[in-house]
């Protein structure tokens, strides 16, 4: 491929500018290894650094998109050969690395994850990081002695990415999931159909709340933040753990510690952007095994390289439903 088309974002006076550009391999950046991208897709880090709503961007011009997956065409580093299937999430991708919305990138051998055979290019995306940070929530709660038996599991955000495929994940696992959005008339049959057994409204935890609440959750995944989170910890049951991963009400935890001295609820914090290589082979090893691959297509909605912009505005505004899968070579 002589040339390779991309989004890149700009600095400028007003902040920045994203475009459609053709590359050639000379703007790629010094890693060990070349890919050629089949698919990427939309997180709500996505939609913060296209927009320029957070400062995720440090260096410019870059090309944005948190995670890729596709196929080694060259490789300098020993785990990796040509036509080997890959997926990497986060090391600085759309913050100081070019990122997956383009066709061709070229990264850091020990970031890539090689496929497991029951994840195609496309589904691996279709997770994304997304359904990758789910499956670390998990897995943090798993840590703590978490079980079916414990209780009720809430997921808020329920119908994003993260939330989505949470559920699906909890559904399959065992557990009996309560499912939190703010679209509870619109998206309750999507949450049902993804394993969720009841749907709260998210009005319920959204507000400033008690220090501490009656016991409803034995655990929980949380990618909003705040006040939301705060309420999801006054209600968690003794001894229960709540995985945070996300900000989507905002980065603050106007909370108190009555859940952690008088119940001993454990926090777990969720880095998905350097988690440990161990920890992301056993996290997609996992979701190989653990998501329902029909629940993954049917919460999943095709798009291109020319749909991100929009998509990336519309996901923080909350619009966007489930997964978007990027083509972007289409």
């Amino acid at each position: 491929m002589s040339t390779f088309r991309a989004i890149r974002l700009y600095k400028t006076d007003a902040g920045q500018e994203a475009r459609f550009v053709d590359l050639t391999d000379s703007d790629l950046m010094d890693g060990d290894v070349t890919v050629r991208v089949d698919y990427s897709t939309v997180n709500y880090k996505d939609g913060l650094a296209l927009t320029g709503a957070a400062p995720i961007v440090r260096s410019f011009p870059l090309t944005p998109g948190i995670d890729f997956s596709g196929v080694v065409e060259s490789s300098a580093h020993p785990d990796f050969a040509a036509g080997d299937r890959v997926v990497q999430n986060g090391y600085g991708l759309s913050e100081v690395w070019h990122g997956g919305y383009a066709q061709r990138a070229r990264v850091k051998g020990e970031w890539l994850i090689k496929l497991p055979e029951a994840i195609s290019n496309a589904r691996a995306m279709a997770i994304g990081t997304a359904g990758y940070t789910a499956m670390l929530a998990i897995l943090a709660l798993e840590k703590q002695g978490l079980t079916p038996a414990s209780g009720d599991v809430l997921v808020t955000g329920a119908a994003g990415g993260v939330g989505s495929v949470a559920i699906a994940l909890l559904a399959k696992l065992g557990y009996r999931v309560i499912a939190s959005t703010g679209r509870k008339a619109s998206e309750g049959a999507y949450l049902t159909s993804l394993g969720a057994a009841e749907i709260i409204d998210r009005a319920e935890l959204s507000a400033p709340g008690r220090p501490l609440g009656k016991e409803r959750w034995a655990g929980a995944v949380d990618s909003v933040g705040s006040h939301t989170l705060a309420n999801v910890l006054a209600g968690t049951s003794y001894e229960g753990a709540v995985s945070a991963c996300g900000l989507a009400q905002g980065i603050d935890l106007p909370a108190n510690l009555a859940p952690f001295l008088l119940r001993g609820v454990t926090l777990c914090g969720i880095d998905s952007v350097q988690h440990p290589r161990a920890g992301r082979l056993t996290a997609w090893a996992r979701l190989a095994t653990d998501l329902d691959m029909a629940k993954l297509d049917a919460m999943t909605q095709p798009a291109t390289l020319a749909d991100v912009p929009s998509l990336c505005a519309a996901i923080l505004r909350g619009e966007v439903r489930g997964r978007m899968l990027v083509d972007v070579n289409a």
